[in-house]
């Protein structure tokens, strides 16, 4: 990376003053310098209270000879598609077409096996408050392109796992944020209307609130105004496509769009819109292992006063929330991998330091032979239901764990491997013979071996 971050560009920034909404003066020195700074492309932000709004946007919409971002430039805004989705269920139960406790056997094809623990068959709700055991991802979730994950999943390959997956322990026994079961979710949306996915929401949501630059696809208007997504390195990557799994992470939109859509979410009215939102507020289950609240997509903090959900896809993190009984919302977008969580909740009122990254220093990267980067590829595992996958392509080797995205790995030694993603290291370990026969993934302190099985 040597002077990567040391990129010369010029900043620009905007912000629209409201009389009675105003971004905390912290949060915007805090944002100014993770841009300043190199941590992040830029950070869009909207925060309301009431009729009032203030957006502060810093930073451009790339790295070189990017437009400044503002308050419509398109971000992906990842698993608060989640809440979308789950809107759309209430909608649903509202008009008396579904059931929260409804089997979702009701909705697969006739065919498919009911889906069930030693309890009981998993429901909507159980999709809905991430307690129906199913797990974050697909065991059978191989994508073609990391950059582009989801894009060739299909409605087989879920049917083939979930008629293959045997789940570990009760139904609604306990709290899994489970990409799958939102995606799942989704999907059953689509064969109980008859109407896919991208068209449910914009029907029932975005078109109501006068969304114009929210949906599943980048239209030609919403391109122009992209903000182009960066990974953990800096680097331009693409923009996801989620195919079957849709409702888990699959919207883009912009702040003047999000903060429509929180607007309606805290302003009481008679329409059908307000009161499926409101539905959607209320706590649906609590995990008494964590004592979190859960409403329907919704999470609440530990006190219960914000009401929130975050995304991240490759290239984006995002978070949106709004304090419980007020007219109080945020959204904050970037087009990177760092989170900007606490920035939200520190602008809703939570007491939070914000705290810029630590930049990571990085062993020297030594030159490995293709042969022998091919006799690490295979696939290794932790335990019986999680392993890690191992692949090189020409000088480079990549890793990914079951149900997460592929990450290249570095040598710092012939056998020793890091990521830049997080801060974790890999062994790989041979037999007497000079046969790799596992890896040890060192992370957090722990030092977890792996057997080596294909």
């Amino acid at each position: 990376m040597k002077n990567f971050y040391l990129f010369l560009f010029v900043i620009a920034f905007q912000f629209s003053l409201s009389q009675n909404a105003e971004i905390k003066d912290d949060v915007k020195v805090y944002i100014k310098a993770m841009v300043d700074e190199g941590h992040v492309p830029s950070i869009a932000m909207t925060y309301m209270e009431g009729d009032a709004t203030e957006s502060f946007n810093y930073g451009n919409t790339k790295l070189e000879n990017g437009d400044a971002v503002n308050e419509n430039s398109v971000y992906e805004i990842g698993s608060i598609s989640k809440v979308f989705t789950c809107i759309v269920l209430a909608d649903e139960v509202l008009k008396g077409n579904m059931s929260l406790d409804d089997p979702i056997s009701k909705y697969l094809p006739k065919e498919f096996k009911a889906i069930k623990g030693a309890n009981r068959e998993i429901t909507l709700k159980d999709l809905a408050t991430h307690t129906s055991g199913l797990p974050r991802m697909p065991s059978n979730f191989n994508p073609k392109d990391p950059e582009n994950p989801f894009a060739d999943y299909t409605v087989k390959e879920l049917y083939e796992f979930l008629d293959s997956y045997t789940l570990t322990r009760d139904v609604g026994a306990q709290y899994e944020y489970s990409n799958l079961a939102m995606g799942l979710l989704g999907h059953i949306l689509e064969l109980s209307t008859g109407t896919p996915y991208a068209d449910l929401i914009k029907a029932r949501i975005t078109d109501p609130l006068d969304m114009k630059s929210t949906g599943i696809v980048i239209n030609d208007n919403m391109k122009s105004n992209l903000a182009y997504g960066y990974n953990v390195e800096l680097k331009i990557t693409k923009n996801w496509d989620l195919n079957v799994l849709a409702g888990a992470g699959a919207i883009k939109s912009t702040t003047s769009d999000m903060i429509k859509f929180f607007k309606a979410n805290v302003t009481e009215s008679d329409t059908d819109l307000y009161k499926a939102m409101a539905l959607s507020h209320e706590v649906a289950y609590i995990d008494s292992n964590t004592n979190l609240n859960i409403g329907l997509g919704w999470h609440y903090n530990s006190d219960g006063t914000i009401i929130w959900h975050n995304g991240g896809t490759g290239g984006y993190k995002a978070f949106g929330g709004f304090v419980k009984g007020t007219d109080k919302a945020v959204i904050v977008f970037t087009n990177s991998a760092e989170i900007v969580d606490l920035v939200g909740v520190k602008q809703l009122g939570q007491e939070v330091e914000l705290k810029l990254p630590v930049k990571r220093e990085f062993p020297e990267i030594v030159d490995v032979s293709e042969d022998v980067l091919g006799t690490y590829v295979g696939k290794y595992e932790l335990t019986p239901n999680f392993h890690i996958a191992i692949r090189h392509d020409k000088k480079q080797l990549f890793a990914r764990a079951t149900g997460q995205q592929e990450f290249e790995v570095y040598p710092s030694a012939e056998n020793e491997f890091f990521l830049k993603i997080v801060e974790a290291s890999i062994t790989f370990n041979k037999n007497e013979s000079g046969v790799v026969e596992s890896l040890t993934l060192h992370q957090n302190g722990q030092h977890m071996p792996a057997k080596k099985v294909e």
